[in-house]
């Protein structure tokens, strides 16, 4: 594996006169290793200010890997093994990693819903990729037959209301029926303060397996689906109601399954939860608000990782993260 790491001096003086953005940045999938044991966690402010527009995937080294220096986007080891699945997926797919790198490295300064409408602006720009188009032509959509019943189900028990994902037979991927339906149950929440408690479960083996693939990419246009997202967002419809949410993971939890689950207030994993985001994979990102609800809960060092490493993370990992807040069963 390759790059050849960078000392701290080399790397400091790239960005401080500029050069990084002819020596280390570029548009092919750069990942940019950095020996940070000599480094401070922040650079002077000229280098911060040239590095959030940086379009590398800058990785510190440190013999310290609780270190998250605000300098780089992600932290590991000399010898973490997963360190080169890093850099095959961001040489694979250099635009998805890249723009998810430079989303992230800004993404504390944005409220919620600032974040919200930056992560979609740069989905729908990826949606129009060469990534995606890749992707989506070598999985033809498959016909499936229309449900017959809700894709979510309501029930309200005194002041609780229980929202359950119902589509068990694929794992509750999240379609347009779905998505509709869980806003208009979480909006019911939001504008009945007698409600104090939500509690959002998946009905089957599964919590949620993400996105449903079928329906990926098959809006018009991506600007048209950029405004379809902002109009009807289950993450800001869980976000104003997150104080009084509490989510119950199991099985698989995919993509927008944790991306939204990880808004609750209070997050519940059983013992057969298995948390992976794949979405860079598919030439895409996180769309579903994981780049605004993971990174309040990991850090966005700890996202970055997840969505380029490929691994599948469990419940007793999640807890020691504080991407789930315990553990049941």
């Amino acid at each position: 594996m390759d790059p050849t790491p960078l000392t701290g001096p080399a790397f400091t003086r790239a960005v401080a006169t500029g050069d990084a953005y002819g020596e280390l940045a570029g548009t092919d999938g750069r990942v940019v290793l950095v020996e940070a044991d000599d480094l401070p966690d922040r650079l002077d402010v000229g280098a911060m200010g040239r590095l959030v527009t940086l379009p590398a995937v800058v990785v510190a080294l440190s013999s310290s890997p609780g270190r998250r220096p605000g300098w780089a986007d992600l932290v590991a080891t000399p010898l973490d093994p997963g360190l080169e699945a890093v850099v095959t997926t961001v040489r694979a797919q250099p635009l998805a990693a890249t723009v998810l790198a430079l989303l992230l490295r800004s993404g504390d300064r944005r409220s919620v819903g600032e974040g919200l409408v930056a992560e979609s602006t740069a989905y729908g720009l990826l949606q129009g990729g060469p990534e995606f188009t890749r992707w989506r032509s070598g999985r033809p959509v498959r016909d499936r037959p229309a449900s017959d019943g809700p894709a979510v189900l309501v029930e309200r028990r005194d002041h609780r209301l229980e929202i359950t994902l119902h589509r068990p037979g694929v794992r509750n991927a999240l379609d347009t029926a779905m998505r509709d339906q869980l806003v208009e149950a979480l909006t019911v929440a939001a504008r009945d303060p007698s409600i104090t408690r939500v509690d959002l479960r998946g009905a089957g083996d599964s919590f949620c397996s993400g996105g449903d693939l079928d329906e990926f990419g098959s809006r018009s246009d991506p600007a048209t689906a950029h405004l379809i997202r902002l109009l009807a967002s289950p993450a800001r419809a869980v976000a104003e109601v997150a104080d009084r949410t509490v989510a119950h993971l199991h099985g698989d939890v995919v993509g927008s399954g944790i991306e939204l689950a990880a808004f609750a207030h209070r997050v519940v994993a059983g013992p057969t939860t298995r948390i992976s985001l794949p979405e860079v994979r598919l030439g895409l990102i996180p769309g579903a608000g994981g780049t605004v609800s993971l990174p309040r809960r990991i850090g966005r060092h700890r996202t970055l990782a997840l969505a380029l490493s490929g691994a599948v993370v469990d419940g007793p990992t999640a807890r020691e993260w504080g991407l789930v807040d315990e553990l049941s069963g």
